[in-house]
């Protein structure tokens, strides 16, 4: 029997992976500058954590989770996003006793049922950043400042940031009523996902991508004109804190989150790229989420990036980021008595921080110095019963075209001064 991945997923080869690590890398450093600290959460929670937090009628909760009972009989969700379960480890490990705001990132697969298509699958990888116990204005707009930062210092610009607040529960309400109520005319003409979102989770129907429900629903009322003062306002110091920053943005009045625990600032990075489903990322507030489950009253803001649609992006715009690994050094060991001192020479050179790599299985010298033209490497040592007899390496020089003998007892070290300090020496290992 021949066994593929499951549906919906995908292996990452080590000839891609080096371009995940360049990423995340990236996202870490970016992180860091900011303050930002890594957490790690588990695979899995409690089913109820995302019920109560996503919201029951989304289309996540609804269609798109992994639930299972574990064999005590708990139910339990592989995560399908990240926000949750960091705020669950907020609450439960009193991060804010440290501090506040708490500025946390993570990096992590997730799992939804969806079906699979360019840039989304049913495991998927993200960034996320959250920054719990403040409803500053400012860390509204450094959260975006950071994200777009990290996007330009990959090469994903040029994008789009769309911005929109979205109000409290109780503006939301408001605006509702005017929205089913604008809509019940021609509900009948919209798409059937939106009119199981009129009953369901009105909002929604604002984001459809039908271009029919689009042009029905463009007259609809805004929900701008149902903000409460204090959401105005806090609207209005968000765009005068990225203004500030040189961010260009659009206001769009139709954009809203997915998740029942936004309030106040959505926004998200779009990209052409990326097709119909345009979104790099997206993110806002939700100052009731901690409150939600179980802790005390804090306002929090975040963001989440699929990995798999960065890297879309970045394809599309033929973005270097970071360095494809290969060796530096390759040793070509000839015959048997050669094997195992070209072993411990190659070790050695790993230990001094320099890459080397050999060949197995005894084949000829052309054989071998073929492959260490392919591998990309700089240099080739030689070692073989020649070679063992005196005492030394033959070096050879791929790039320069020049070889030169060294003692083998000291042969890493002076291969390591050798790369260090010669012009053609800066080879950048990843």
């Amino acid at each position: 029997m021949h066994y593929k991945a499951p549906r919906g997923t995908k292996d990452i080869l080590p000839s891609e992976t080096w371009r995940w690590q360049a990423v995340e890398h990236k996202f870490r450093e970016v992180c860091r500058l900011a303050g930002f600290g890594e957490i790690r959460t588990p695979t899995f929670e409690e089913t109820e954590l995302f019920t109560r937090s996503i919201g029951e009628v989304t289309d996540v909760v609804s269609k798109e989770m992994y639930s299972f009972q574990d064999r005590s009989g708990r139910d339990l969700t592989l995560r399908p996003e990240g926000t949750a379960p960091v705020v669950r480890a907020w609450v439960e490990n009193n991060i804010g006793a440290h501090g506040l705001p708490s500025k946390l990132f993570y990096i992590g697969s997730m799992y939804r049922y969806e079906r699979p298509q360019a840039g989304r699958y049913r495991q998927f990888d993200q960034f996320g950043l959250e920054a719990i116990g403040s409803d500053d204005p400012t860390l509204d707009a450094e959260v975006i400042a950071l994200t777009a930062r990290f996007l330009e210092q990959t090469g994903a610009a040029p994008f789009a940031i769309r911005l929109n607040s979205v109000g409290t529960v109780d503006s939301r309400t408001l605006y509702v009523e005017a929205l089913k109520g604008s809509v019940e005319p021609y509900l009948q003409k919209l798409c059937g996902s939106c009119q199981t979102r009129y009953e369901k989770n009105p909002l929604r129907m604002l984001d459809c991508k039908n271009p029919e429900c689009r042009a029905l629903t463009e007259n609809v009322p805004r929900l701008q004109d149902y903000l409460d003062e204090e959401s105005a306002l806090h609207f209005q110091r968000v765009r005068e804190a990225l203004d500030a920053l040189g961010l260009s943005y659009e206001i769009d009045p139709r954009l809203v989150r997915g998740f029942d625990y936004y309030t106040r600032t959505a926004f998200e990075f779009t990209d052409q790229a990326l097709g119909a489903q345009d979104a790099i990322c997206g993110g806002g507030r939700y100052d009731n989420l901690v409150e939600e489950i179980g802790g005390p009253a804090t306002p929090a803001v975040g963001m989440a990036m699929g990995v798999e649609r960065l890297l879309t992006v970045l394809d599309s715009r033929s973005a270097k980021i970071g360095v494809r690994p290969h060796p530096v050094v390759f040793v070509v060991r000839l015959g048997e008595k050669a094997q195992v001192p070209g072993l411990a020479l190659a070790a050695r050179l790993q230990e001094l921080g320099v890459p080397a790599e050999m060949d197995y299985g005894g084949k000829s010298m052309k054989a071998q110095m073929k492959r260490a033209d392919k591998s990309g490497a700089r240099l080739a040592l030689l070692l073989g019963d020649d070679e063992l007899a005196s005492g030394q390496v033959s070096a050879r020089d791929l790039i320069a075209q020049h070889q030169w003998r060294l003692p083998l007892q000291n042969c890493a070290e002076m291969i390591q001064d050798y790369l260090s300090t010669s012009e053609s020496g800066e080879i950048e290992a990843a």
